[in-house]
C-alpha cells in the first residue's frame, strides 16, 4: 500500500491546522546535507596547512588560518545537526508521527549517525604538542597529549569519526533519493546529481594537486622525533627488513 503524503498537519497542544509545504522541507534538508556538510568536509580535508617542522604555529587563533578549517568544520557540522533534528522533528510532528517509509528510515539513520558524530567529537582526547597552551615550547617532556602521542583513544576516535562521517553522507543520499521517490521534484534531482558529480570532480582535482595533507603532520609538523612520526618511520623500516 502506497504511503499518502499528508498536505495538512496539526500543531500539538494548540490544535491549529496548518498546510504542510514538503518542498520547503526538501530544500532545507538538501541544503544541509549536500551543500553545508560536504563543504565542511572538503574544507577540512583539503584546507589543512602543508606540513612544516613544528606544524601550526603556537598561539594561532582558532579564527585564523591554519586553525580556521577545523573551526569551520566543527561549527558547520554542529549547525547541520541542530537544523536536521529540528527540521525532522517538525516534519514528524506535523505529519502525525513516524511514517515507516524508506525515506523515514534513512532519514532517522542519518540523524542518529549525525548525533553520534557530534558526540564522538567530545571523545577525541587531549591535543598536546609544542603549540599546546599548557606546554613549554622548549621542553618536549611537556608536549604530551592523546593526539600528539597518538594514544588509543585518539586512534580509535579518528578511525570511527572519519569512517562514520562518510557513512552518514551515504545515508543522507539515500534519504534524498527515497524522498524524491515519494515527492518528485525534478530540479532537486538535477541539482543533487550536479552537486554529487561536482563534489567528486573537485575532490579528485584537489587530491591530485596535493592538497590533502596528513592531519598529524599538518598539526604538529614532520619533525622525526614526534611520537607518531617516529612510530610510522619505524614501521616503514620494519616492513623493509621483512621484504624477501
Amino acid at each position: 500500500m502506497a504511503y499518502e503524503i499528508p498536505t495538512e498537519g496539526t500543531v500539538p497542544i494548540l490544535g491549529i491546522a496548518v498546510p504542510i509545504h514538503w518542498e520547503n522541507h526538501a530544500v532545507l534538508m538538501f541544503g544541509i546535507w549536500f551543500l553545508l556538510v560536504p563543504l565542511a568536509v572538503l574544507i577540512l580535508r583539503f584546507g589543512k596547512i602543508r606540513p612544516t617542522t613544528y606544524g601550526i604555529p603556537r598561539g594561532t587563533s582558532k579564527w585564523a588560518w591554519p586553525e580556521l578549517p577545523w573551526t569551520l568544520h566543527k561549527i558547520s557540522l554542529y549547525a547541520a545537526i541542530v537544523m536536521t533534528v529540528g527540521a525532522a522533528g517538525f516534519a514528524t510532528m506535523l505529519s502525525g508521527g513516524f511514517s515507516g517509509t524508506l525515506h523515514a528510515w534513512f532519514g532517522t539513520a542519518t540523524i542518529m549517525m549525525a548525533v553520534l558524530q557530534g558526540g564522538s567529537a567530545w571523545l577525541r582526547g587531549s591535543h598536546g604538542g609544542r603549540k599546546d597552551p599548557a606546554a613549554d615550547p622548549e621542553d618536549r617532556a611537556t608536549w604530551g597529549g592523546d593526539h600528539f602521542d597518538m594514544l588509543p583513544q585518539r586512534w580509535w576516535f579518528e578511525a570511527y569519526h572519519k569512517t562514520a562521517g562518510y557513512f552518514t553522507l551515504f545515508c543522507a543520499g539515500c534519504a534524498v533519493a527515497t524522498g524524491l521517490a515519494q515527492l518528485w521534484m525534478p530540479w532537486v534531482a538535477v541539482t543533487f546529481a550536479v552537486f554529487v558529480g561536482s563534489g567528486l570532480v573537485l575532490a579528485v582535482v584537489l587530491q591530485g594537486c596535493g592538497h590533502n595533507h596528513d592531519t598529524y603532520m599538518s598539526v604538529y609538523g614532520c619533525h622525526p622525533e614526534h611520537p607518531f612520526n617516529r612510530r610510522r618511520f619505524q614501521q616503514m623500516l620494519d616492513a623493509r627488513r621483512e621484504r624477501p
